[in-house]
């Protein structure tokens, strides 16, 4: 049987697929109340449903461009966007991570969960955790 219009609109996209499976496993990993330190890492809503909605948005400082998720650590924060494998930033995404990387804040283009491993490896200030 083939999927209604309704449970398509209802799916995830790629990129959502691959921003909540990077959010389960660091929410999982750093954010919990027994980590020590505990990171934050959150989502960016910067759509809204209708034209009201948005004006509103825009209104209260939405953004055009900004990444999806930030991250924030130790001594530092990241911004990160997620695209799928044919998924392209706009020249708004590309704009704001260039005031992003020229404030002094990391900026990641993530398109998988172990890309994303690798960023967070790469990074200075947290332990990434050995996985068995």
């Amino acid at each position: 049987m083939g999927e209604t219009k309704k449970q398509s609109a209802m799916a995830l996209s790629s990129e959502a697929k691959i921003q909540q499976m990077c959010w389960q496993w660091f929410n999982n990993t750093y954010c919990l109340k027994h980590h020590n330190p505990q990171c934050l890492m959150f989502s960016v809503p910067n759509e809204g449903k209708n034209a009201i909605e948005q004006m509103r948005k825009i209104q209260i400082g939405l953004m055009s461009g900004v990444s999806d998720t930030i991250i924030v650590m130790p001594n530092r924060v990241v911004f990160c966007e997620f695209k799928d494998d044919k998924g392209k930033q706009s020249p708004q995404q590309i704009e704001f991570q260039t005031k992003v990387e020229n404030l002094g804040f990391e900026y990641w283009l993530v398109r998988s969960l172990d890309e994303f491993k690798l960023c967070l490896q790469a990074t200075k200030g947290i332990i990434y955790p050995i996985e068995k």
